[in-house]
């Protein structure tokens, strides 16, 4: 006999939509069917030459052992480094922290410091994973629905609006995931007149797709911005997506050295350090130029191209053209209360996303999923000819619908 107890704050979270969609894709393949996966955040190319060749050296002069628990004095070096010369932030060593992803530094931020009663602000569309991780800190996350004409980015009135005496965090992700939207830097001061206004509220910004912008804007991130705002805010990034390491699972993030300590002790008694191989590699990526970032933009701008044409052939889509990230937030509204061939309607975006993989075999993800009903995320980091497959595809399953 077995005894199942769990715990009730799992009735607050879903598991991530974009790990179920992987996990179907997978079982569809391994059954025999050849699915295309425009669901999943993960760029195809492979990990620079050099920065690999770190981790392997690492591993061949026996450097896999345990490391200090925010990562090590080298690498915390490569980071403060990095900030200082791309983002124009100082941080001491105290105030920077290396974890097993941006993802684990995002919990960790929020589980230090949100309580039950504790407001988070997310703008919609959101990253899936926000929300879950305020339900599991036992907060509330507040969302602030963006639209498509504002270009899916957050207003200073919208969040002046938002702000009550409950708000613990700003959680704001620039580039964008879904949307691809970036913020400019008039775009962040009027943010941050209404955030100094605001003394208790924190703001987490989410830089993890900082390299992967497709016009020469320059990037700009908050608290760079708005320098009196340096003490509030926990810049976050990683290298998963500008370097494409997804699975060496080393982010990092800088911020005021009392709220990296809250994030070092949850870490020592989780986690404990990332990878020491890994490590070794990130200080590679982030001290050695990044030669290739100029070739992979270049592919991915041909590649959001194929599908912004593709959804301008279709009738019942539509799309802005995103200036960053490697998504286009497709409008699938034109589609909704259409037949498929055996008849059943398209009732919602999750009704469209399941029309597409059990008839095209293609995955995209709903827009429900990242707070945003009625759109698409359509993931074009893939070899070009299995997108121009997939756009084929999804070109021909919208003609049948009827």
């Amino acid at each position: 006999m077995t005894v199942e107890h769990i715990a009730p704050r799992m009735k607050r979270v879903r598991p991530s939509p974009t790990a179920a969609i992987s996990d179907r894709v997978r079982a569809m393949s391994l059954a025999g069917i050849d699915v295309i996966n425009l669901g999943e955040g993960e760029l195809d190319f492979d990990t620079p030459e050099n920065i690999k060749q770190a981790g392997i050296d690492a591993i061949r002069q026996g450097d896999t052992k345990y490391t200090a628990v925010p990562g090590t004095a080298a690498l915390k070096a490569a980071i403060i480094a990095k900030f200082g010369k791309e983002n124009g932030l100082r941080y001491r060593p105290e105030e920077v922290i290396a974890g097993s992803g941006a993802k684990q530094l995002i919990f960790n931020a929020l589980l230090a410091t949100v309580a039950a009663g504790d407001e988070v602000l997310v703008p919609a569309p959101y990253w899936v994973s926000y929300p879950d991780m305020v339900a599991l800190a036992d907060g509330q996350a507040r969302i602030i629905p963006c639209s498509e004409a504002s270009g899916w980015k957050l207003s200073a009135a919208d969040l002046a609006a938002a702000i009550t005496p409950a708000t613990r965090w700003l959680i704001l992700n620039s580039p964008n995931n879904p949307t691809g939207a970036v913020y400019s830097v008039e775009e962040l001061k009027g943010l941050a007149a209404v955030l100094l206004d605001a003394p208790q509220v924190l703001i987490m910004a989410d830089d993890i797709y900082e390299h992967m912008r497709h016009d020469a804007q320059p990037f700009a991130t908050l608290a760079q911005v708005e320098t009196r705002l340096h003490g509030r805010t926990l810049t976050v990034n990683g290298l998963s997506k500008g370097y494409s390491m997804t699975g060496w699972r080393l982010g990092y993030a800088g911020g005021p050295a009392w709220l990296i300590a809250a994030m070092q002790i949850l870490q020592s008694q989780s986690t404990s350090n990332p990878s020491s191989i890994s490590q070794a590699a990130a200080v590679a990526a982030l001290t050695q130029p990044a030669q290739f970032l100029s070739q992979w933009l270049a592919t991915l701008s041909r590649r959001r191209a194929r599908v912004m044409a593709m959804i301008a052939e279709v009738d019942g889509l539509s799309a802005a053209l995103p200036p960053g990230a490697f998504y286009v937030f497709a409008n699938c509204q034109g589609l909704l209360g259409k037949q498929t061939p055996e008849g059943a309607v398209l009732n919602s975006d999750v009704a469209v996303a399941d029309y597409l993989v059990q008839s095209a075999h293609v995955a995209t993800l709903q827009g429900s999923a990242f707070g945003t009903p009625g759109y698409l995320r359509i993931a074009y980091a893939i070899d070009d000819k299995r997108l121009e497959e997939a756009c084929a595809r999804i070109g021909q399953a919208c003609a049948r619908l009827r």
